[in-house]
């Protein structure tokens, strides 16, 4: 209300291209609330550290084709739905334009010649619009009938919003009748007290004014050649200057030819200048059509400006509707070409996704193909995923990915899947990443804790959570007893219970599988070969025991006497049991396994290499499968 009250004392003019003011709270919200922590790190519209648009998630979803498109699909993505049937009704849209190729490229097409009709009538309501904004406004109107065309031939889905774009010809004829083309030779003006902008045919008074402009000394000729004629002296001239206007000149050999009705002006030595009431007539026409065709225009003008302000609302949501037609487009753009799957989207509380992928990471990736990933969580037995594995093994491009194929099937769009079902979730939280705020005097630590505080605070049983290593931040033992902590609270139905991906390299924290009922291990495998590794990218159940810092730092470049000296500090403080870090498996032990270290065991491999597999029994079989886990 202040923030109206001050526009409207300030500016002067009609607020009515405003829309009414509505109220979101937590009751009964219609969007996902999404805190700044989580639009950076998740980069839903800019990327962390550039702040570029490219490697977002806007970046891959955004083809549209309309100041309205673009700026709707930011909103959508920023603001995911919480209604099951409103995403319904969204993915119905996109699978209209998805199953169509032609009819969506056709949209997008008669898109492209779309103006921004939303900034267009604000102009116009607020008095700023010239004759170019009006020319361009009509000629925008006039694309949406076929526009309007174009979504019915997609399919019954989008025939409301084909509707939403009907009803406007009337204005659209009037300001296209009175606004005169925009030609290359014969711009129209920039402002509208010039005039000049009026069509040719629309106005009487207009066309008559602008034949004197054009034609006013012809007028004066014929004027010339009629007292000429009349008079019977030759040498007459009707001249003009700026002191007296226009005027009659007679030499003095022909004063007794002059009529009586010639009023005397001026006496010069060899002529006399006369004016009569017709050339008086002509001149107050001539000298006076300028300014009276621009201020007639200026009227006219106000007049087209009030009609078009009368549709205000109309034209705004015609051009929603637009806006919406363009980022249905865009989605089901981005979803044929990505090879998207259309999610099922329920109140159930279950992620169930089959062969996931990262929208922007397989984007990105130009050399190799993108390793899919399965997720199953739910609100009872699978409610917590701990997830270790090596560093740059992909763990937190996999809980990102997690988060944006939620994201993205709550605001409608098809997910980058071979299947998907998304129980829909209130809010995403999430704590990756560290970074300092030296200007409000918080250092990584503080603002990793910061975040996390909220995350707990707000956070409900229906949230989704992405912890990326939690305490790393201080000391060993601190940082573990706090992620524990962190990790007990989120499983704890009592307490929180939400659906949490967590990943850390606290391996002991791996323990916690056992204690709490609904928490299961993940890793991400890896195969070591030799001095260097190789990341599988594939998450498979179970915990991982080792983070094989030194070998990545090898990758990175570090130099090779840093790299090997770090390997004798490592041996020395695995062997005394230190502090410093968490001890490891010897890397020795791995074998053939492709996840990290021997997970077997080489007993248990000589033994399944032993067995006669062909001449076991059923229980026998069982026997010896109950066996092997046991020593696992």
């Amino acid at each position: 209300g202040a923030l109206a009250a001050y526009l409207s004392e300030t500016q002067k003019t009609s607020l009515g291209h405003l829309n009414p003011v509505e109220l979101e709270d937590g009751a009964g919200q219609d969007y996902m609330e999404l805190d700044l922590t989580a639009r950076r790190t998740l980069e839903l519209t800019e990327t962390f550290r550039g702040k570029d648009k490219k490697g977002s998630l806007l970046w891959v979803l955004d083809k549209t084709k309309t100041p309205m498109g673009r700026r709707m699909i930011r909103a959508w993505i920023e603001q995911p739905l919480l209604s099951p049937a409103a995403i319904a009704h969204r993915q119905e849209q996109v699978a209209a334009l998805m199953g169509d190729a032609v009819a969506r490229e056709e949209l997008i097409r008669t898109l492209r010649r779309v103006p921004d009709l939303e900034r267009l009538i604000g102009k116009v309501v607020y008095g700023s619009a010239n004759a170019r904004d009006m020319l361009l406004l009509g000629t925008g109107l006039s694309v949406l009938p076929e526009l309007a065309e174009r979504a019915r031939e997609a399919g019954p889905a989008l025939t409301a919003l084909a509707k939403g774009l009907e009803g406007l010809e009337e204005l659209q004829a009037l300001l296209l009748s009175a606004i005169r083309e925009d030609g290359d030779d014969n711009r129209l003006p920039f402002t509208i007290r010039e005039g000049g902008f009026i069509r040719t045919g629309y106005n009487q008074e207009v066309d008559h004014l602008r034949d004197i402009l054009d034609h006013g000394a012809d007028m004066v000729a014929a004027l010339e050649g009629r007292e000429k004629e009349r008079t019977g002296i030759k040498s007459l001239k009707v001249r003009y200057n700026k002191v007296f206007g226009y005027y009659i000149e007679v030499s003095k050999s022909y004063y007794s030819l002059v009529p009586e009705d010639y009023i005397r002006k001026q006496t010069l030595v060899n002529c006399e200048r006369f004016f009569t009431q017709e050339l008086k007539d002509l001149e107050n026409e001539i000298l006076s059509a300028r300014s009276r065709v621009t201020a007639l225009e200026y009227q006219l003008f106000r007049e087209l400006r009030d009609a078009a302000s009368a549709q205000v609302c109309p034209v705004q949501e015609a051009a929603a509707c637009v806006a919406r037609l363009d980022v249905l487009a865009s989605f089901a753009a981005a979803a044929a070409q990505g090879g998207y799957c259309r999610p099922e989207v329920d109140l159930s509380g279950v992620i169930d996704i089959k062969e996931g992928r990262h929208p922007v990471v397989e984007r990105m990736l130009t050399d190799s193909l993108f390793v899919p990933n399965d997720t199953r969580m739910d609100g009872g037995s699978r409610r917590l995923s701990i997830i270790t594995g090596p560093n740059m093994a992909g763990k937190s491009t996999y809980m990102r990915q997690v988060a944006l194929i939620v994201l993205m099937a709550q605001m409608g769009s098809f997910v980058p899947a071979r299947s998907a079902r998304i129980g829909v979730v209130d809010r995403v939280f999430t704590r990756i990443g560290a970074s300092d705020d030296l200007a409000a005097g918080q250092s990584t630590f503080m603002v990793e804790m910061t975040e996390v505080a909220a995350m707990l605070k707000n956070a409900t049983p229906k949230s989704l959570l992405i912890l990326d290593e939690i305490g790393r931040g201080t000391s060993t033992y601190d940082g573990m007893s706090i992620a524990r902590a962190v990790l007990e609270h989120c499983a704890d139905k009592k307490r929180l219970g939400a659906k949490t991906l967590f990943a850390t390299h606290y391996h002991e924290l791996t323990e916690v599988e056992q204690s709490i009922e609904g928490v299961e291990n993940y890793h991400i495998s890896a195969k070591k070969r030799g001095d260097g590794i190789v990341f599988l990218r594939k998450i498979v159940p179970g915990g991982a025991d080792q983070s094989y810092g030194v070998e990545v730092a090898k990758l990175a470049g570090v130099p090779g006497r840093v790299v090997e000296r770090a390997r004798e500090i490592l041996d020395e403080l695995e062997r005394q049991g230190g502090a410093a870090s968490v001890p490891r498996r010897a890397l020795e032990r791995e074998d053939d396994q492709v996840s990290l270290g021997d997970v077997a065991g080489a007993a248990v491999l000589d033994e399944l290499r032993r067995a006669a597999v062909d001449t076991l029994t059923p229980i026998e079989a069982l026997n010896l499968l109950y066996q092997l886990k046991q020593r696992l």
